[in-house]
């Protein structure tokens, strides 16, 4: 695939306009969350409609094509994993694909040699800085867009998430965990605010539920938290997080982060304002489907 134009816009100018892929590749390497395996992950760009396009390659040399696309979803414990039709999964992509979507890459190819992709400290910062590192091109396509038209809604008990009608991607979210003062985070969803905000929060978890987890990861040979230590993850033990946390209010911060990414898998930019209580990746997808199930609540701009 040939490299695009190396020109490099300004990101204040990239919400509207023409499509976006990396003016050039990079790498990262790591072990996965939930897997402990390590995979060599390259990021390059893409032709113009192109989209994000997930190329594993497998044991036996041959490689499978995964749409980052939510049709292609598929429910996995503790993370946002995709099946492709011939059944190749790849998993924990929405770190990467938060970043993506807030630096607003519109076309990328992700090219692995494992399952899982890396989960770096359990922030977005490893996959922001190698965007940056590679810069941003324009490419000749019109850059479109769904916009909201009206309010959708789903819930699950005290789990709630709404999304209405906004120039930008806005959210708004709400997180109450037991021994600590309800924490919350509103705020666009740009490439400054992302990097700043969001990025630096860490994936994150009680201790207390870790080494069950692990045992049952062990017991079924389900890889469940396989990768996950205090290099990895924020541990919460008791009412604080183990070496203090990494921004205010880091929990709702990261589950923010996971929204953005999970809100990517439409496969275009969201225009709309995401109201989010105690929500997880379940309750995502949920609202992803029930949006674009109903054709009358949005639109391509």
């Amino acid at each position: 695939m040939s490299a695009p134009s190396p020109t490099v816009l300004p990101e204040t100018c990239a919400r509207h306009g023409r499509q976006a892929t990396l003016a050039a590749a990079f790498e990262r390497a790591g072990p996965g969350l939930h897997t402990g395996r390590c995979a060599q992950v390259r990021v390059s760009p893409a032709a113009a409609g192109a989209g994000i396009l997930f190329r594993r390659t497998l044991k036996n040399g041959c490689r499978a094509d995964v749409p980052a696309h939510w049709r292609y979803r598929e429910s996995q414990p503790l993370c946002t994993a995709l099946r492709s039709a011939d059944g190749v999964l790849v998993r924990t992509v929405e770190h990467l694909m938060a970043a993506l979507s807030a630096h607003r890459i519109d076309n990328a190819l992700v090219e692995l040699d494992a399952e899982e992709l890396p989960i770096f400290d359990g922030s977005a910062l490893s996959w922001c800085a190698g965007i940056r590192q590679a810069g941003r091109a324009e490419q000749d396509a019109p850059r479109r867009a769904v916009r909201v038209l009206r309010p959708v809604e789903v819930r699950s008990g005290e789990r709630s998430l709404r999304v209405e009608p906004c120039d930008v991607l806005r959210i708004s979210a709400h997180l109450a965990l037991a021994r600590f003062p309800a924490m919350d985070w509103t705020g666009p969803v740009d490439p400054e605010t992302f990097d700043r905000d969001l990025a630096p929060s860490r994936s994150f978890g009680r201790l207390k539920w870790a080494v069950p987890l692990k045992l049952y990861s062990f017991v079924t040979g389900k890889p469940v938290l396989r990768g996950a230590n205090l290099r990895t993850t924020a541990g919460i033990l008791g009412r604080r997080v183990v070496g203090g946390m990494s921004v205010p209010d880091e929990p709702v911060r990261h589950r923010a982060l996971d929204l953005v990414g999970d809100l990517a898998l439409i496969g275009h930019p969201l225009l709309g304002h995401v109201t989010a209580a105690h929500t997880g990746h379940e309750l995502n997808h949920a609202l992803v489907a029930k949006l674009m199930a109903e054709a009358d609540a949005w639109d391509l701009t």
